[in-house]
């Protein structure tokens, strides 16, 4: 392990086994390379040296468990980029539980690490600046969706109550980072929020900004770094299957008989089916009179609803891994298998397979951090069950598989998306006795905007400024499907959605 210890942007120790290594660049990212080419089998890491006596290096193999791994860690409650870069995005990576390991791409140059090997392949690849911070996002940034696995990990220090002075960062920094890793159009919509809610005209940075172009990697540039990472993930490998199902009996025998014939069997499957129909009685004859090589665990209720149908099924399961399916899914004899032997690989927890419909094209073929979690098509360590749950305030409306999601987050289980092994979403038609949920809001004059349980997804998970930039995005879309066509006019009932959509949300987080 080599450590690079830093001070105002410049070297001023490289450290190896202990020993004072010779360094030929103060410049911290250039010396970052240097060292990856000396010792091209190591873990390179960062710290400014106020805090050397507080690396956590005890901690360090179980952080970097595998070679793709890149960890930091900001002790400070301001970001570098400040909480202004939740205008521009949306994702679950802007605001960072800092109490556990936490993927995002929002690094630190306080204390952090990555593999030689990850260094070695982004040589020449990426412009090196002066300022180690913004060089650290912007290697962050443009590689975590290539395969990089970036984290914010606490675990990298002992303790975090070094005095430190904060530096603000810079609009022009900002803005500058907005233009090389987005498009270009969001350096407009952050001007515009910047004046809406920061009360700031940011005319330089923005002219300032233009004269940068986005910066860009190729997409198999990690793909030839091997991973076997080191992290004890389960022992048994058993596994249940979770399905909650209503009006498919036909393509929920075709899901039991893709699972009959797993090269890596279930050991229960659990069935939730739904019937509103009080007089109703179960319509899954096969399950009784056919011979399955599992057990199955079959729920009939008459309360329908996604988010009770799967908490009943997951209140079930005993085994160590749970494999969230759908009713209407296809896969192939050893989806249980490869999905279980690459999660190993990888050392990781929580899994969304490639779901897509007929037709589709995939578009990601790279292992890599999700942003999204789905409900029809993922595996997890069961032990994850004891703290999370699908929230009820989402019942019959959008965004509970999205919360489930980052309730597993916020625990410190990160979610990865595996292109393969694929699973097939035939997005069957409903059943014949499915009825419309009738909403609360229904019948309230003025309509809310956007729906509340989307509004309650918003208000649980993202920051301020992820809100007020979505604000802004929904109110010019909106604008052209509805039928006022007065700006002034619908500003006035546009306001009055949004809070009447803030009104059921609050009434729903209680649920």
């Amino acid at each position: 392990m080599i450590i690079i210890y830093h001070k105002k942007n410049k070297v001023v120790e490289v450290e190896f086994e202990k020993k004072i290594v010779h360094f030929s660049q103060v410049n911290i990212a250039k010396t970052l390379f240097e060292m990856a080419a000396l010792y091209p089998k190591s873990l390179i890491v960062w710290c400014h040296i106020d805090f050397k006596s507080n690396l956590n290096i005890s901690k360090f193999q179980d952080v970097f468990h595998h070679s793709k791994i890149m960890a930091s860690y900001n002790p400070f409650s301001k970001s570098f980029l400040s909480d202004s870069i939740g205008y521009v995005e949306e994702s679950p990576f802007v605001k960072i539980n800092k109490k556990v390991n936490y993927p995002t791409w929002q690094t630190s140059s306080i204390v952090g690490g990555l593999n030689a090997s990850v260094l070695s392949a982004l040589n020449g690849k990426i412009k090196i600046t002066y300022n180690f911070d913004y060089f650290l996002h912007s290697l962050a940034k443009l590689t975590m969706e290539k395969g990089l696995f970036c984290y914010s990990e606490p675990a990298l220090l002992i303790d975090t109550t070094v005095e430190l002075k904060e530096q603000e960062t810079q609009l022009y920094t900002l803005f500058r980072f907005v233009k090389q890793h987005y498009r270009t159009r969001w350096v407009f919509l952050l001007f515009l929020n910047m004046l809406l809610f920061k009360r700031k005209l940011s005319i330089l940075p923005l002219l300032y900004c233009l004269i940068y172009r986005r910066r860009k990697l190729e997409d198999d540039l990690l793909e030839h770094i091997e991973v076997y990472s080191s992290k004890h993930i389960s022992s048994t490998e058993t596994i249940d299957v979770i399905i909650p199902t209503i009006g498919r009996k036909q393509y929920l025998y075709d899901v039991l008989k893709d699972l009959s014939v797993q090269t890596h069997l279930p050991k229960n499957v659990i069935i939730v089916e739904q019937n509103t129909n009080v007089e109703s009685v179960s319509e899954l004859d096969y399950l009784q009179t056919e011979s399955w090589p599992f057990e199955i665990k079959h729920t009939f209720t008459h309360q329908a609803g996604a988010c009770n149908a799967r908490n009943l099924a997951l209140a079930q399961v005993k085994s160590e891994w749970v494999f969230l399916n759908d009713d209407d899914n296809r896969f192939a004899p050893d989806l249980i298998e490869k999905t279980l032997k690459k999660c190993k690989k990888f050392g990781v927890t929580v899994v969304n397979n490639s779901y897509l419909k007929k037709n589709e094209t995939k578009e990601l073929d790279v292992v890599n951090q999700s942003s999204i979690f789905g409900s029809g098509n993922s595996f997890m360590t069961s032990v994850l069950l004891k703290k999370v749950s699908f929230r009820m305030g989402f019942e019959f409306g959008y965004g509970e598989d999205t919360d489930f999601g980052m309730q597993l987050r916020n625990i410190g289980a990160d979610v990865v998306y595996f292109p393969s092994p694929e699973i097939l979403h035939l997005s069957a038609p409903m059943g014949g006795f499915r009825t419309k949920p009738v909403l609360a809001w229904k019948d309230d004059l003025v309509q809310p905007k956007p729906s509340p349980t989307i509004m309650l997804y918003k208000q649980l998970h993202l920051t301020e400024e992820q809100i007020s930039g979505y604000k802004v995005i929904l109110f010019f879309k909106f604008y052209k499907a509805q039928a006022i066509k007065n700006p002034l006019h619908y500003y006035r009932n546009f306001q009055k959605q949004w809070k009447q959509s803030l009104y059921w949300a609050k009434e729903l987080i209680s649920k």
